[in-house]
């Protein structure tokens, strides 16, 4: 494992964003493993909030399903960890109240989550699975 992700997976623990997510892995899915770079993998995320191929708290990214999705999809991989990144960067788990801050004035100008919401977009839009929407014209 390189340096870089073995400091954000130190960073996360300490930061207690991977505990975190590692109880909602216990508690919402159906086991956790081993991942590239330093990540948990949450498999058998069952809870319908949030409604997302994956997600991710700390370390661990929560999928629904198997997690092959990741292996198909290394883009999504990508992805979660630049958010694995974030939480190593903003105060670990207090990211979580800007982070849905950010989504809601996204869907308020778009109508989607992500599309100007300043963490997905430092995440990779694409990458996630994301289209780009443009904003919402009102004409009065």
């Amino acid at each position: 494992m390189r340096r870089r992700h073995r400091l954000r997976q130190w960073v996360n623990v300490v930061n207690l964003s991977t505990p975190l997510g590692l109880l909602l892995a216990r508690a919402c899915s159906g086991g956790v493993r081993r991942g590239p770079r330093g990540l948990l993998i949450g498999t058998g995320y069952r809870l319908p909030l949030p409604v997302a191929t994956a997600f991710t708290v700390g370390n661990v990214i929560m999928v629904r399903g198997d997690g092959s999705v990741l292996e198909r999809r290394p883009t999504l991989l990508d992805h979660e960890a630049r958010h694995a990144t974030q939480y190593a960067c903003c105060l670990g788990p207090v990211m979580i109240v800007p982070y849905l801050v950010c989504a809601g004035v996204s869907l308020a100008l778009c109508g989607d989550h992500a599309s100007y919401n300043p963490f997905e977009r430092l995440a990779g839009l694409a990458d996630g699975g994301y289209p780009r929407r443009r904003l919402r014209l009102t004409r009065r």
